[in-house]
């Protein structure tokens, strides 16, 4: 496995490997990476030639006062992982690098991104958009390997990089979930085992919204209504968003749900923790 830290030195060796035909997949991650980041370079190593694992803790997506600062950093653990999965390349380039003093570039997608988790944290998309398109610039991808957890950021990018032409296809992989159902995320972390116990309740309530549509009753506010009282049952949740949406634009289900063609999605807090998770009907 080749460990690249330097911008250019990854944009040159992209574009050897490109002059030589090799299909190029990347998984793009904030690092601390877990089991949902395995089935993404699963998936790649299946789909491509090389595959390329960037590893970064964003700063542009965090706005004040969210977790920049606490956000796991494992650089060594991620290196192993990598070699373990058959990664080709892993780039872990250094933020201040990256985004230095005096940094005022941005590009974004104004659309998708102003629901959902675009509500609750306004620097998130921007910084997306932004250090994606840094991403292809530099690694050329084919393929973008992106996981259902993350849907909205999905939907978000692949309106993006059609309106702009960049020539990358997004292929999604099904969310990896722990014993209880929780959704794999370095954010899990975070918690403690009274809070996994807690926070493993977000995926029941999405399956209980499942299992009511699956029984015929297709109202979406009364669908809303039961995931939010589920969720509500225990006292370190808080929910910050419960919606219907159609998973290929976000747009929110007005009246009637058609089963596959509608996704529930969520966000809560667990405590101070920030979690999202969805499910297809």
């Amino acid at each position: 496995m080749q460990i690249i830290e330097e911008s250019m030195q990854m944009q040159a060796v992209s574009l050897d490997l490109r002059t030589k035909g090799s299909g190029i997949g990347l998984v793009s991650t904030s690092g601390a990476l877990h089991p949902g980041h395995g089935a993404l370079i699963a998936k790649a190593r299946e789909s491509v030639d090389t595959v390329v694992v960037s590893t970064l803790v964003n700063p542009l997506e965090f706005g004040p006062n969210e977790d920049f600062q606490r956000y796991p950093r494992t650089p060594e653990k991620d290196e192993a992982f990598c070699r373990e999965a058959g990664v080709d390349i892993l780039f872990r380039p250094d933020a201040q690098t990256l985004f230095p003093p005096g940094f005022s570039s941005s590009v974004t997608e104004t659309s998708v991104s102003r629901t959902l988790c675009g509500v609750s944290r306004t620097n998130y998309f921007n910084g997306v958009c932004t250090y994606h398109t840094m991403l292809l610039n530099l690694i050329r991808p084919d393929k973008l390997f992106l996981g259902q957890k993350d849907a909205q950021k999905a939907v978000v990018l692949g309106k993006f990089f059609q309106e702009l032409h960049f020539p990358v296809e997004i292929e999604m992989v099904d969310t990896i979930r722990e014993e209880s159902g929780l959704a794999c995320s370095a954010r899990n972390t975070y918690l403690n085992d009274f809070q996994l116990r807690d926070a493993s309740a977000l995926y029941g309530a999405l399956q209980e919204g499942k299992r009511l549509v699956d029984t015929g009753i297709t109202n979406v506010d009364r669908v809303v209504a039961e995931v939010i009282h589920h969720i509500s049952q225990h006292r370190r949740l808080r929910v910050i968003y419960v919606s219907i949406v159609e998973p290929r634009t976000m747009q929110a289900v007005r009246a009637e749900i058609v089963t596959g063609e509608a996704l529930i999605v969520a966000a809560i807090w667990c405590d101070e923790v920030r979690l999202i998770d969805n499910i297809l009907l």
